[in-house]
């Protein structure tokens, strides 16, 4: 199954990639070299911190390579009355008779925390594509689901401003 990214998800991939590549890979050999000067390999912590860095490094590089070369470029374009990527959606839970605002992002750049919600997420999957004032009911669980209203769209871009994943 590919990833559903858009293009500035895969520019922002590419660009800590590139960044991995050129400035992170050759300073870390450079720790790596350092730290293993400094004698016994068997208690020398910097120089196992150093390969650490490194193999998290590499790990990192082939989790990005193979998003980008399998990712299936999407649109985060939309109706103007819909809810699309990116947009800003208020809404209503009448269950915690709060109102929250959130965004529906690719996975990868979701932080629910931030309001950043995954449009692979139940949330997510619900709210795609509907309209001012309609009830969605989000299923969390075989056991547990809730209803939402939406409020108020505003329409939004893929601006770059959410973060990839670290992890």
């Amino acid at each position: 199954m590919n990833d559903e990214l858009t293009r500035e998800d895969i520019k922002k991939m590419q660009d800590e990639l590139d960044h991995r590549r050129l400035v992170l890979q050759p300073e870390i050999i450079e720790e790596v070299k350092r730290t293993r000067a400094f004698g016994d390999l068997s208690e020398n912590y910097e120089y196992k911190a150093a390969k650490q860095a490194q193999r998290q490094n590499m790990s990192r590089m082939r989790y990005l390579e193979g998003m980008i070369k399998t990712a299936k470029v999407i649109s985060d374009k939309s109706a103007d009355n819909e809810v699309g990527l990116f947009d800003k959606v208020e809404v209503y839970i009448p269950e915690d008779d709060e109102t929250e605002v959130i965004q529906v992002v690719t996975t990868v750049r979701c932080d629910p925390r931030k309001g950043l919600i995954s449009k692979e997420s139940p949330f997510g999957k619900q709210i795609l594509g509907k309209k001012v004032g309609d009830e969605i009911t989000v299923q969390v669980s075989d056991t547990y689901s809730y209803k939402a209203v939406i409020k108020t769209i505003t329409k939004g871009e893929d601006d770059g401003s959410a973060p990839l994943l670290s992890y």
